[in-house]
């Protein structure tokens, strides 16, 4: 056992385990509060879930606004510097949310952490295509996937506790750890841009003139479209799930942190796992059936009355996670020229930004419209679709045309 420890780490640089490790700080913090947010905004607003739900849409869609210039800045300026300036307004905005009675109050900080989160995504994940072969970046992500959910393993029990006793101290962790996790930045990372990888003198403007080339790759945008449909389920859950089991089961803070527990566990103890078997098929077939679980998870909860189904709810969720997030973020990194690689991954997570602000609104609106358990039946329906549009990607022939990039030169074949 101590053997295959020491390979793993021998294998990736220990800048990838500093990576690591700033991860799992970060999302110890951040998550000792974000399970109960929109709980403590919602008693805090006195408004309907679709009023307080449309928080996360607003935060969302300054996400999206600001989204494409991180992947330019993170190709010119370099990887470090977006994910420290992303790291230190999420820390910010925790701050800031800890002293928030009214719906400006919750909106501004939440605006600011929303502006910020796809910097960091984009940052990361180039970076350790940066570091990483091909061949290993999928294990590498799961990697990251593993430290980042052990600290929401970590946080959330944490968290359930505090908040009993004072939000206010939760959202103080919260802003503690983004602080520690950007000084490991500061200090302990250094940068992995390529100099040569911008052409010289070339402008900000020019630099996302180059979307152009990410978007006349038609295939990768028509399956970052079909995921970005399908993530509006999961997130509906995330998004709505606390205030649904509150607001409708009496289900307390304390005892609904043991969901996301369960998530997170699964993550560090079952993804090496899954990934195994994943990375042996074809990744777009493998997204397909990594969306059709989370759409099973989702619909699921329709029938659930309590505690215990719940957390049944979580497990087959969690599966769908475990085979999808991993295979699409090495789908999208193995696709890109070098040259290309922070705006491919912008695009990527502009699929969570859209979906994100989504979730809330459609969740919201199915909810106060119809009935609560119509958010789930929705939500199946949504995953469901997503599943045949990738399947059919899937079964579908790419032509030389589809990608002006060409896709060689990322190392990946369709």
């Amino acid at each position: 056992m101590l053997t295959r420890l020491r390979l793993a780490f021998s294998t990736y640089p220990r800048q990838f385990w500093l990576l690591a490790a700033g991860v799992l700080i970060s999302s110890t913090g951040s998550s000792i509060i974000w399970p109960f947010q929109l709980i403590y905004a919602s008693q805090a607003l006195q408004q309907p879930i679709a009023a307080v739900a449309s928080l996360v849409s607003v935060s969302s869609f300054a996400g999206m606004l600001v989204s494409f210039l991180g992947g330019s800045i993170a190709d010119r300026f370099g990887r470090k510097p977006v994910m420290f300036a992303a790291i230190l307004a999420h820390g910010l905005g925790f701050f800031l949310m800890s002293r928030a009675d009214t719906y400006l109050g919750f909106l501004l900080p939440m605006t600011v952490m929303g502006a910020a989160m796809p910097f960091h995504a984009v940052g990361s994940d180039a970076m350790l295509a940066d570091m990483i072969p091909s061949a290993e970046r999928n294990r590498a992500y799961s990697i990251l996937r593993m430290s980042s959910n052990a600290g929401i393993a970590i946080g959330p029990a944490i968290g359930g506790f505090i908040v009993s006793k004072s939000y206010t101290l939760a959202f103080y962790g919260a802003a503690g750890g983004m602080l520690l996790y950007s000084l490991i930045l500061l200090f302990l990372v250094r940068e992995t841009l390529a100099r040569g990888g911008t052409r010289p003198g070339e402008s900000l403007l020019a630099n996302l003139a180059d979307y152009k080339r990410v978007l006349a790759d038609r295939r990768y945008i028509r399956v970052v479209a079909a995921v970005t449909f399908g993530m509006i389920a999961p997130l509906m859950m995330w998004t709505l799930f606390a205030v649904y089991t509150k607001t409708n089961f009496g289900l307390p803070e304390y005892l609904y942190s043991w969901l996301p527990i369960t998530n997170a566990l699964m993550c560090v103890f079952v993804q090496y796992f899954v990934t195994l078997f994943t990375r042996k098929h074809e990744p777009l077939r493998m997204a397909a059936l990594g969306m059709f679980v989370y759409a099973l998870g989702v619909g699921s909860v329709a029938l659930m009355g309590g505690f215990g189904g719940f957390w049944v709810s979580m497990v087959i969720l969690t599966f769908g996670e475990l085979i999808l997030i991993p295979t699409g973020t090495t789908y999208a990194a193995n696709r890109a020229p070098a040259d290309l690689r922070g705006r491919y991954m912008t695009i990527y997570w502009f699929t969570w930004g859209l979906a994100r602000a989504a979730a809330p609104l459609v969740g919201g609106f199915l909810n106060d419209a119809i009935a609560p358990r119509a958010i789930w039946i929705g939500g199946l329906i949504i995953g469901t679709v997503s599943t045949v549009l990738l399947l059919a990607l899937a079964r579908g022939k790419e032509t030389e045309n589809e990608n002006p990039g060409k896709i060689e030169a990322a190392g990946f074949t369709d």
